[in-house]
């Protein structure tokens, strides 16, 4: 796989700064010089200190990534929102876990059906580059970067927090605003490892919400996410005496299966095609349903 781009300034500039300002890492640049890549310049290999000039044209050679042996295969179905030569988009459904778990014998995660996904299609790269993870029971949308250099890109919009995720929850009780924001910072809970709580010596974690339908016990409401905790949807909604309907881990009222949460949108920038990416995902039919007879 190959990235080019042309230097258009009037001063000198290593090919490594360049390449960084193009969002190349030092862990990609290691990979091109050690690892089956190449760096050119002009056609012909180069190192990353030599000098670029005005009209010369820089391309970063990458190589086929091999799929692990321990990431099993799954040719079970999965349900594609978006796709193009970087990035693909599914829609998770509850009860399908993100990634493989160590102590299940049979291996169906998202991880390993993207896997023979990519088996199937005969892709070059076929790493499952995994970049957001939805809880197993959490549904909505999950994003597959197809290649080293698409996943830190994203990597590195999300450190600066310009990847925007939405979602939809349904929580117990009824909410007395229509707009708050939730700013308790969330740590684990000392008695179990899985679950968090809220918590001064916690992280600092910010959650906002939208009130849109207000029901006789429970309330949809709309969040975006200013950080990304593990469970701090569920965490903080369960700190104002309002828990996910659903979610027994943090006593929801056990009305759904599964907790009513789902990833409705993304929007991220892709510097391959050079532009925002924006994708939807509807709400599932466990959770209109629901919403239907609140």
């Amino acid at each position: 796989m190959r990235f080019s781009w042309t230097y258009q300034a009037e001063e000198p500039i290593k090919v490594r700064t360049f390449l960084g300002i193009n969002g190349v890492t030092r862990a990609l640049l290691i990979i091109a010089k050690y690892h089956g890549g190449d760096i050119l310049l002009n056609g012909k290999h180069v190192w990353t200190i030599n000098m670029m000039h005005q009209g010369d044209r820089a391309t970063l050679v990458l190589p086929d990534e091999v799929a692990s042996d321990k990431v099993e295969r799954s040719d079970l179905p999965i349900d594609i929102l978006y796709e193009d030569n970087d990035y693909l988009i599914l829609n998770k459904p509850a009860g399908v876990a993100s990634v493989p778990a160590h102590h299940v014998e049979i291996a169906d995660s998202l991880v390993n059906r993207v896997k023979g996904y990519y088996q199937r299609q005969n892709y070059a790269d076929q790493v499952t580059h995994i970049a957001t993870r939805l809880d197993k029971y959490t549904s909505g949308i999950v994003i597959f970067p197809k290649h080293h250099f698409a996943h830190a890109a994203f990597d590195q919009q999300l450190k600066k927090h310009q990847v925007v995720k939405r979602y939809q929850a349904i929580v117990a009780g009824k909410l007395t605003v229509t707009h708050g924001l939730i700013d308790a910072p969330i740590q684990r809970d000392p008695e179990s490892f899985v679950k968090r709580q809220v918590g001064a010596g916690g992280r600092s974690s910010q959650t906002e919400y939208w009130r849109q339908k207000q029901g006789t016990n429970s309330c949809l409401v709309a969040v975006l996410l200013h950080t990304g905790r593990t469970h701090q949807i569920r965490v903080h909604f369960n700190y104002l005496g309002l828990p996910l309907v659903g979610d027994q881990m943090y006593d929801g009222p056990d009305w759904l299966e599964r907790q009513a949460l789902h990833c409705g949108s993304l929007c991220f920038y892709s510097p391959f095609i050079q532009k925002k990416i924006e994708v939807y995902c509807p709400l599932p039919a466990d959770m209109q349903a629901f919403i239907s007879e609140m």
